[in-house]
Order: C-alpha cells, then structure tokens, then sequence
C-alpha cells in the first residue's frame, strides 16, 4: 500500500509542477500471475465514463508526443481491457491515487489462503499407474520394464508368450474379445466400457462424441431480428480507436522511402484489350514454294454420260412410272437430278434451265466444302505376289514316272501302301486284290474277292501283317503272307486267341471265320454290315477300323474292334451324308466328314469338339498331317481347302489349281508333300511345311503337274497315296500311277539331284503314320 501512495504523490507532484509535459513513466512493477483472474466481464450500462481508467489516463497522457514507443500504450490498453473482476468494477469510483494501488492489491489477492491450487488440473491422468510421462515408448523397447509407478519402483512388461493359437483360442471363447485392447502404457489388456464402444462407434460414424450434444440447436440471432430501441452493447469507443497507429506510421514511412529509393515501382496497368495470334506473321510474301504446298486443287465435274445427251439411247429414257416415281422422291434420294430427254437433233435442244442452278452449287462445293489431300500409293506389282522358293531347293518331291504296275483287267479303284514302304495293295473292279512289290513292280499275289472294290487298307501296326478290304456290303481281312514270316504268325496268332463269349450282344455287324478254302486265299474274317461299304480306315494303333456305310441315318459309321470282334455305332442320329472318316494320328479324334462340314469328335468323353466350315460343295475327300493340327479336304467345285485347327476353324488356304472335281487328297507321312487329284486328268504335288513352333504358320507352294492322262466316260478313279519311306507318289490316276482302261498302277519317283540336301533339311519333319487313300465318285453324281 506504501508503494502506491508514494507513487501517487509523485505522479500529481509532477502534473503540478510542469503542466503540458508528459512525466517520465515508472517502472511497470512485477506482476504474479494469479489464478484467480478471470476474464473481464463487459462493461455496465449508463456508467460515467469520466471516471473510468481510460479518461485518468487519457488527462495524464494526451497521446501527442513525438518521444517514446507504443509499448507502454499497448500495454495500458491491455490492461484496461484486462481488468475486470468484481472487485475491481467495485471500485471504479475511485480516485487516481488508489488506483495506482491495484498491482499491490492483486498480489494480495493472490496470497489470500482458503483456494485450492489444484482446481483446475484435469483429472484424465489420476488412473494412470505408469508415471514415465509423455515420452516415446520405443525406448523402452530393449528394457525389461515399460516405465515406473508413483513410488519409483519399476513396471516389468507382462510375459507375451501368446501365439496366434492363443489369440484365435480367445477370438472363439471370450465373448469380449472384440472389445478388449492393449494398453500401450502398462503393457496390459483393458476391456472398454459400453459408453467406451458406443463413443469409439460415434467417432468412426463421423458424429460428436458427446451423445448429448446436439450441433442442430436453434442459433438466437441478436443482430438481424427484432428490431430494438437501444443497441445490443452500449460499450464506448476505445481510445486507439481515436489515436492515429504508431504502427502503421513506421509502415508508411519505410514504404515512402522504398518509393524514393527506386524499390518499390507502380504497376503497370493492364491491358484488357483482346489479344490474337497471327498466323501469317512469319510468312514470307515473295515465298511462292510454300503456297503451292498448301494448294490442294478442288476436283474436277465429273464427265456427262449418256443420260446427259441430248438424244440418249431408249435404255436411257424412263417410263412414265419411273418419271412418276422421280417426282415423288425428295431430291437428296434421286440417283439423277434430272430427267433425261430426246431431241431430234441439236438445233432444237433448248436453253439449259438448271445452269445457274448448277453452277451455285458448284461454287458452294468449291468454298464451303474441306478438301483432302490423297496420297498415292506407288506399289510395284512385284511385291503383291508372294514370294515363293525355287522349285528346286524344295526337293525332294515326284516329278517323273518311275515303274508301272500291269494286270488288272478293269478300273483301279483304291490303293495302300504298306507301314514299311515295300508292299503295295491295289483293288479293282475285276473283282480281285492284287498285292505288288513297290521296287520291282511285281505281282506277289492275287486274291479273288468276288465283287468291285471300293476300298483297301493296310493295318498301320508294324507287327501286325493284315490288309481291310471293301466289297460291297462285307469288309474282309486279308492276311496276305508277304514280308517277316514272324509278322505272319504271330497275325494269325492273334486272330485265333479269340474266345467268343458265352452270351453274345446284338451288334450292327455280323463277324464270320473264314472257310478253310478262303484261308488258303488269306482271307481270315468277314464282316457283313448289310449295306454297301464305301471306305475303311485303320486307327494309328491297328486295333480298330472305321468303316462307311452308304445308307442314310446314325448307322453310316461303324467302329470294329479286332481283338474282341466287337462292332458298335458311335453317333445316335446323323448329321448329313457321311462322306469321308479319318482317325486322329495322336490323339483320341475321330474327323467325320460330310457334305459341307468337317466334324472332329473326342472318342473318350464322347462330344463333339470342333466343327470345320470347308465353305465349298460338296467335300470329296479328306487327308489329315502326320502331326495331326492340319487337315486338307477336296471337293467337287474344284477346291482344295487347307485348315488349320490351331487358328481357326475356318480355313487357313483354299488352293484353285485343279479345273474340275477332286477325287483325291493325300499327306506325305515324312516329307512337306501333299497331293491332290482330279478328275481334269492331272495330279499336283505341293510343298506343305508344317512347324512345331506355334507362332510360324504353315506354308505351302506348288511343285509339279503330273498329268494328263486318258479319261473316260467322265470318270476319273482317283486314289493317290504317298510312300511312307521314299518320295514317291502312287495313284490310279496318271500313266506313271494308272491307266484305267489299261487297268494298271503307277509310281511316279523323284528326281535323285538334289536328294540329299533335301533329305538332310527335312530329317525334322519326319513323319510315321501313312494317309488314308481316297474312293472314285461318277462326275455326274458330284454328290450332289
């Protein structure tokens, strides 16, 4: 209290003394910050303004002077905004002096006992066992305790022995496993309450975690309500308000100076006026080369036809519907914008009335219309053609007639060749099978069938020496006695072993034994079918052999098995007349060929899995590649027609070559040939490469023409087949392969130049597995 009277003397003894001077300020005296003070609350209504702190101050302090800083102006006006309490609002009518004693009476405020210091500590942290504070817990990491309690002694970590076994155990048992989590703090696990859960709930939904608190109350609007008399704070003017801002002085001072010193510069203003590109800015007026660049020449009228004269032949003069019909097209849908007309001759022809009609529209297309410029493609004929190799540098493959094979009495039907290459077997229409040595051209035997051959195939086994033949409506089985006695035996071994069972199935077929007459011939079994038979077909094991029935229905094609004589109908209803089967060379496939579709059926699972489309009429014949992705089909419109079935089921290649009907397709089973036959007189050898890469597709040329030869009665016994151990090609087809009224079978063999290198190039390509031949068809039937 002494200090503030002695302050108080001294502040009115120098207002006394020197009048109009401001007095040096005291030394602002240190002040404890107390708990105790509030916020000031707002002043009260209708209080005399002359008597509060800022009118003492303001009639000791005029704000004029030049000296000092606002620190000390800031800091009287932070505490007349400050001081607020209840006690000091009591003494507001106090005189000056004893309000230069508030700092001590603050202090003794602030020492008054009876208060707790602790009030407004939060009490978050009074369960908090763990005293470490709000420290990075990672450094515990490698200490055995997590931290210390309130009496210093150390928090050990609890034993985490629980594996993941454990924690799925509790997952299953403890009901309030989805509420408990680990305390980071003390290493233990705490279950949370139900207001815990409901609270961490709101918090993920986005809402308050207050439940109640409402953010949606209705807000009282104190400014823009109801209108009132007196204003909703009656609160006078603070005295900066009135004071010009020290502050803000020392701004503009430093901004005049950095004006007068060059640092500052005005902006310049804007230009708002629009701004354009020019495009011919940099175009150089005299540069004529660049115009004709850009010029694109608008095209030309097209030239007047024979509508246009004007005496047009009669063809071109409409009827007097088609001048009706004209009429009553808009004009965007007529082909002709006028209707041609006859003169008699040119003086009497008028004035064009559509000129200027025409010439506007001329000009409209000539301004109104964008060009385009068409580049011209130079391409040299040359390079549209594929470039194929050299004939000779494909070699080997037959180009000329080797032996002839004499003594048939009729037409030469079918042809096989041997799984060793050296027997040949040929049927004729004399009603007899003749077996042929293929190097010498000798008959090594006959054997009397009694009927026209349609058919004949050799069991590609090599251990088993057996030959199928067609006649009419029974396939027989010759065992023809040539080559390894051993082979012999061990067929007729094999057909013997046979036990028939106790109680037979019905079957579509019919197996008989052979006659000891007949065995004496080779014949050993007979199977009648009841309907002619127009083809045979060994499977690549020899066990089983196809056979096509000509009769309409889901019959056409039998399945025979030879070791348990057993015949059966794989298809349930049919799907076309059956023309040609084939068996896949190395998988289970049977290919079924019909008039306009390849069918291929998978024999274990019994579905059909692919259906070729030839697009051509009718399909004659059929070859599959040794390899089994490619297949080659003939057909009657003279088309040979390549698919491969890793691309498509569409086909890769269709080759023209032939002039009339094909008979006859075969694939060489080592080398890249396949042959064709036709009823044009010729057979035509090509190239067929086939890689075992996937991402190189097969290709194919054309290699020799063999061919004419003599036709007759239009009808052309076609049956090629290919060697499988030489390049050579036999057929009934050309005189090197037969002559049909001479009723022989030729080989044509391949040119020995050149042989080795061929051979040593396609030694990859090796193939095992001989193609099926093909059976004649009459021209006029054309299996239409």
């Amino acid at each position: 209290m002494a200090c503030a009277r002695g302050a108080g003397r001294a502040v009115a003894a120098a207002t006394v003394a020197q009048p109009g001077k401001r007095p040096p300020e005291p030394e602002p005296e240190l002040e404890e910050p107390s708990l105790l003070d509030a916020p000031a609350p707002s002043r009260r209504l209708g209080s005399d303004p002359g008597l509060s702190d800022s009118d003492s101050e303001e009639s000791v302090f005029s704000g004029l002077e030049d000296s000092g800083s606002d620190s000390t102006e800031d800091a009287t006006a932070s505490e007349e905004e400050g001081e607020g309490t209840s006690e000091q609002r009591g003494r507001m009518d106090r005189s000056p002096g004893q309000q230069a004693r508030t700092p001590c009476s603050r202090m003794e405020v602030a020492s008054m006992p009876g208060e707790d210091e602790y009030a407004e500590d939060s009490s978050d942290e009074e369960d908090i066992r763990n005293t470490v504070g709000n420290v990075p817990l990672e450094w515990y990491d490698d200490f055995p305790h997590v931290g210390y309690d309130l009496d210093g002694r150390r928090i050990y970590k609890p034993l985490r022995t629980r594996d993941e076994l454990d924690q799925f155990l509790d997952k299953m048992d403890d009901p309030d496993y989805w509420r408990t989590v680990r305390d980071r703090m003390t290493g233990h696990s705490v279950r949370l309450t139900g207001e815990q859960v409901a609270l961490v709930q709101r918090l993920q939904r986005g809402q308050f975690g207050d439940v109640s608190f409402n953010p949606y109350e209705p807000a009282v609007d104190f400014f823009s309500g109801d209108l009132m008399i007196h204003p909703v704070t009656n609160r006078p003017a603070d005295k900066r308000s009135f004071i010009p801002s020290l502050v803000e002085k020392e701004k503009v001072s430093r901004m005049v100076h950095a004006i007068k010193m060059g640092w500052i510069q005005p902006r310049r203003p804007r230009d708002h006026s629009p701004s354009f590109y020019d495009l011919w800015a940099q175009e150089d007026p005299n540069a004529v080369l660049g115009r004709h660049k850009m010029h694109v020449p608008a095209p030309k009228l097209a030239l007047p036809g024979h509508s246009e004269s004007y005496n047009p032949p009669p063809e071109y003069l409409p009827s007097e519907e088609e001048c009706l019909a004209w009429e009553q097209q808009e004009p965007e849908e007529r082909k002709l914008s006028f209707l041609p007309r006859r003169f008699l001759s040119l003086r009497a022809v008028p004035a064009y009335g559509r000129f200027i009609q025409e010439r506007f529209e001329r000009c409209l297309d000539l301004y109104l219309c964008p060009r385009q410029r068409k580049m011209r493609v130079n391409v040299d004929p040359e390079d549209l053609i594929p470039k194929l190799p050299r004939p000779r540098d494909l070699q080997p493959f037959p180009t000329c007639q080797a032996l002839v094979y004499r003594g048939h009495n009729s037409l030469v039907r079918c042809l096989s060749v041997s799984p060793d290459g050296q027997w040949l077997a040929s049927g004729s229409d004399d009603g007899s099978v003749r077996l042929w040595e293929v190097a010498t051209a000798r008959c090594m035997r006959t054997v009397p069938v009694g009927g026209v051959v349609k058919s004949v195939a050799w069991n590609p086994h090599p251990t088993v020496c057996l030959v199928a033949v067609a006649v009419e409506d029974t396939v027989l089985l010759l065992n023809p006695a040539l080559g390894d006695r051993l082979v012999v035996g061990s067929t007729d071994q094999l057909l013997s072993a046979f036990t028939p069972p106790l109680d037979p199935a019905s079957q579509p077929a019919h197996w008989l034994e052979a006659s000891q007459e007949e065995r004496q011939d080779g014949l050993r079994l007979r199977i009648h079918h009841g309907k002619p038979v127009t083809q045979v077909t060994w499977h690549g094991r020899g066990d089983y052999l196809a056979a096509v029935l000509a009769t309409p229905g889901h019959t056409q094609v039998l399945i025979h098995q030879l070791s348990r004589r057993r015949s059966q109908s794989p298809f349930r209803r049919s799907h076309g007349q059956v023309q040609r089967v084939a068996f896949h060379p190395t998988r289970p496939f049977l290919l079924v060929a019909s008039q306009r579709c390849v069918r291929l059926y998978h024999l274990l699972r019994q579905e059909l899995t692919k259906k070729l489309m030839p697009n051509c009429k009718w399909v004659s014949s059929l070859a599959v590649h040794p390899a089994g992705d490619n297949i080659i089909c003939g057909s009657y419109d003279s088309k040979l027609v390549w698919f491969d079935m890793d691309l498509s089921t569409k086909p890769y290649r269709v080759l023209r070559h032939h002039k009339k009907a094909l008979r006859a397709v075969a694939f060489h089973p080592r080398y890249p040939l396949f042959a064709s036959g036709s009823d044009d007189g010729s057979v035509i050898v090509c190239h067929g490469m086939v890689y075992k890469c996937l991402w190189k597709t097969a290709a194919s040329s054309s290699h020799s023409r063999l061919g004419p030869h003599m036709r007759k009665a239009n009808l052309q016994a076609c049956r090629a087949h290919a060697e499988p151990q030489v390049p050579e090609l036999a057929g009934p087809t050309h005189p090197p392969l037969a002559h049909r009224d001479h009723g022989c079978v030729g080989v044509t063999q391949v040119q020995q130049k050149g042989h080795q290198a061929a051979h040593n190039l396609l030694q990859e390509h090796v193939l095992a597995v001989p193609t099926a031949g093909l059976v004649e068809v009459p021209e006029e039937a054309n299996g239409h």
